[in-house]
C-alpha cells in the first residue's frame, strides 16, 4: 500500500483582539504573589477598599491558608500595628463579607491578627508653603485684566517657586 504524504495542518489566522493591559498585568503579579506565598493578589490590591483607608494605613495582609483539600474556608492573616488589633477585631465580619465579596466566593471563614508585625509606609509630608513671588512676576501679574485668570496664574506661579526639579508622576 503506497503511503500518501501527510498534509501540512493549515495555519490558523493569527489576531483577533488585544488583551487589555490589565488583564494581563494581573496574571504576572500573580506568579509574583504565588512565589511569596499569596494567590490572591485582588485582596493585597484592593485593601484600602476591604477595610477603610484608616486601617488599610496600619495594615496589610499577609497570607491566606485554606485547610488541606480546600479552596475555600481559609484564614486570612492580618498584620496590624499597636491598637488597631482590636479594633479590627470589632468589624471583623465585615472584612471577611467584603474580602469574599472581592474574591468572587467563600474564601475567607475567619481572621487572624498579627499584632505589631506590620510596617507601613510613613504618611507623605505636607506639601511646604507657597513663598512670596518676585517682584518681577507681580508686576507681569498686574497686567491682566481678567480677575480670574490673574488669580489662576498667581497660584501657578506660587506653585513654581516651591517646585523641585521636574514634576514627579505618582
Amino acid at each position: 500500500m503506497p503511503k500518501t504524504p501527510l498534509k501540512p495542518a493549515p495555519e490558523r489566522p493569527r489576531g483577533g483582539r488585544a488583551k487589555p493591559i490589565a488583564d494581563l498585568v494581573g496574571e504576572v503579579g500573580g506568579q509574583a504573589f504565588k512565589r511569596f506565598g499569596f494567590t490572591h493578589s485582588a485582596l493585597i490590591e484592593r485593601w484600602a477598599e476591604i477595610v477603610g483607608p484608616q486601617f488599610a494605613r496600619h495594615s496589610r495582609p499577609v497570607r491566606l491558608r485554606f485547610p488541606k483539600g480546600q479552596k475555600d474556608g481559609g484564614t486570612l492573616a492580618i498584620a496590624a500595628t499597636g491598637a488597631l488589633a482590636p479594633m479590627l477585631r470589632h468589624v471583623e465580619a465585615q472584612i471577611i463579607e467584603r474580602a469574599n465579596r472581592i474574591l468572587g466566593y467563600a474564601a475567607v471563614a475567619r481572621i487572624a491578627i498579627e499584632q505589631g508585625a506590620a510596617t507601613m509606609a510613613a504618611a507623605a509630608p505636607p506639601p511646604p508653603a507657597p513663598g512670596p513671588l518676585p517682584e518681577s512676576t507681580r508686576s507681569t501679574l498686574k497686567d491682566i485684566a481678567d480677575p480670574e485668570l490673574r488669580a489662576t496664574l498667581q497660584s501657578l506661579a506660587e506653585a513654581l517657586t516651591i517646585s523641585q526639579g521636574l514634576p514627579k508622576i505618582r
